[in-house]
């Protein structure tokens, strides 16, 4: 009986969250608010067109607000009183372009006043920098709710830079997202930089010995060696280099080139040649089959931007992103 019970729970949780997800449309806001996609894209093309570095910032800001309770615009919310945060977590210290992201919302608000959540706006904000870089165009759908609690703890959810293989596909699978997913949305670090201080433990003192020569032997000599020049110590807590070399702003194969080649920045990058499937899909597409990567990209998106959403009379619509109403 109590196992009966228990199989009734989950099948209630599962159709819950089927129910949430079949709530988002495409054409949510096509009564209510039609301009919406344009003028995101608007303010989209303005700033890609002053500072193209912000592409891959905005799309980290959408995968890490999914990550923890949902793509629900808890990362954009500002600690209150005693209560840190999001934002202010250790994972999300160098997170940038929130100040943007107001600056949207504002444009959106003055379109349609108190129509379009700020979790939508950021999905939004999410395909337009991987368009504008060059990638993939995917209809986002529509009709997220923003929550009302952001709490720095619960980043222990995202997926850090420094996991290997199984803690990456515990962390993905508690979001319903697979190892197709992981390989897929890992090679979003095609755009963007990284601080020294996410990879640096791979360049000195790997092991806990503190010598030279103590490194991660997964990464390549060259490779490893440019990146010390750049990064001189394990506190070099400042300097940023491209997480793809050579196109960090095209949003393109050259991720999975890397990695093949044991390239990959993060130990993330590198525990991705550990299994046979993400293995095989990394090295098919650092030989080509773009049109694919793209579409599956576009899917696993669309996947991420589903998880644990809020909608109906769930949430709010912020006026502002970094507080509630």
């Amino acid at each position: 009986m109590a196992s009966r019970a228990i199989f009734l729970v989950l099948l209630v949780a599962a159709a819950a969250v089927a129910s949430a997800s079949a709530q988002l449309d495409e054409k949510f806001y096509s009564q209510t608010c039609p301009s919406v996609e344009a003028v995101v894209r608007r303010e989209m093309v303005r700033a890609l067109s002053a500072a193209p570095s912000l592409a891959g910032p905005l799309l980290r800001m959408h995968f890490h607000d999914c990550f923890v309770r949902g793509c629900d615009g808890s990362v954009l919310l500002d600690t209150q009183g005693n209560n840190t945060a999001e934002k202010d977590a250790t994972p999300n210290q160098t997170l940038r372009g929130f100040g943007f992201v107001e600056r949207v919302k504002a444009a959106v608000e003055k379109a349609c006043p108190g129509t379009v959540s700020c979790a939508d706006v950021l999905a939004l904000m999410a395909r337009d920098a991987v368009w504008l870089s060059k990638g993939p165009f995917w209809a986002v759908p529509l009709g997220r709710r923003d929550g009302r609690v952001s709490i720095a703890n619960e980043t222990n959810q995202l997926p850090p830079p420094t996991a290997n293989f199984t803690v990456l596909t515990q962390l993905f699978a508690a979001k319903n997202l697979d190892l197709k997913d992981l390989v897929v949305l890992s090679a979003g670090h095609t755009i963007g930089t990284s601080h020294c201080f996410s990879f640096s433990d791979r360049l000195y003192n790997f092991t806990g010995m503190d010598n030279v020569h103590d490194v991660d032997p997964t990464l390549e000599v060259q490779y490893r060696a440019r990146l010390r020049s750049k990064c001189p110590s394990l506190d070099d807590n400042t300097t940023v280099v491209e997480m793809d070399p050579g196109s960090f702003r095209t949003f393109d194969l050259g991720y999975f080139k890397h990695v093949a080649k044991r390239r990959g920045l993060f130990h993330s990058d590198g525990a991705l040649l550990t299994n046979s499937f993400t293995r095989a899909y990394v090295q098919r597409h650092a030989a080509g089959f773009q049109e694919e990567f793209f579409a599956d990209f576009a899917a696993s998106m669309v996947k991420m931007g589903n998880v644990d959403v809020l909608t109906g009379a769930q949430g709010e619509i912020r006026k502002k992103c970094s507080v509630v109403n």
